[in-house]
């Protein structure tokens, strides 16, 4: 296969890699197909993990709307989870133990930046849910009915987009943290908030990548513990999205 994402969970190596040889059946061996991943599996664990996420990050959000200082354990779990996604990138055997913590841990971050940005412009978060779910949704559909095709070139220029907006970010994050330079996606300006769209739609097309990856994934029969680790991926995708709306809508917000 050749296909990748800009997860650095869902990607042809790693799939590949993990997919059982296929061998010539005898007639008489039985082939357990439960320990195979299924599409149905991996809604089942995202589904899982995204309660884990809310279950997590009402912690942190009741801190911060109670007078506690939820910063502790918001940047915690952010480099937790950070640290368990690369792990998991390289132990996708343990992704059922690993995919769990990572929603746990990311939910406190969640929970704490979404009460962050609550406090300062209130009712944020219920519209950046919505606008994350119906986004969600919308890419399912067109996947489901084909309408969005996932071809070569379209994953190339995805990659590609996903590459340049982590690099523009890591290096603005990097000659902001040493000099007075600020980058342009900062504040409220309408370059600002034009690239904030742009990273919304190169975010969403990302989940045709999930969905298409995980699909292909079920078809190539491969291990059961695959499922945990596409639906971590997609988790990552979705969080990511979330809060890309998080900050287009604040900036929208702050101009009035």
């Amino acid at each position: 296969m050749n296909f990748n994402s800009k997860n650095p969970f869902l990607n042809s190596k790693r799939f590949s890699s993990n997919a059982e040889p296929r061998t010539e059946v005898h007639q008489a061996q039985i082939i357990d197909y439960n320990q195979e991943m299924t599409v149905s599996g991996t809604i089942n664990k995202t589904a899982i993990l995204f309660l884990i996420l809310c279950g997590a990050a009402m912690v942190t959000w009741w801190m911060a709307f109670n007078g506690m200082n939820p910063m502790l354990p918001m940047i915690g779990g952010a480099i937790i989870g950070l640290i368990i996604v690369i792990i998991s990138t390289f132990k996708p055997q343990a992704s059922p133990y690993l995919a769990p913590a990572y929603a746990l841990f990311e939910g406190l971050f969640i929970g704490g930046i979404s009460a962050i940005f609550e406090l300062k412009f209130p009712g944020i978060v219920i519209n950046a849910v919505g606008a994350t779910l119906v986004t969600f949704l919308v890419c399912l559909g067109l996947y489901k009915f084909k309408i969005v095709k996932v071809t070569e070139q379209f994953k190339s220029v995805v990659v590609a987009a996903t590459l340049a907006i982590a690099t523009y970010y890591l290096f603005s994050w990097v000659i902001s943290m040493f000099s007075n330079w600020t980058p342009v996606h900062y504040g409220n300006s309408m370059m600002s908030i034009g690239i904030s769209v742009f990273v919304i739609i190169i975010a969403a097309l990302n989940l045709f990548l999930d969905f298409d990856l995980i699909e292909k994934g079920a078809k190539e029969r491969m291990p059961k513990f695959m499922e945990w680790y596409g639906a971590m991926g997609l988790m990552i995708t979705l969080v990511w999205l979330y809060i890309e709306f998080l900050r287009l809508l604040s900036k929208v917000s702050s101009k009035d």
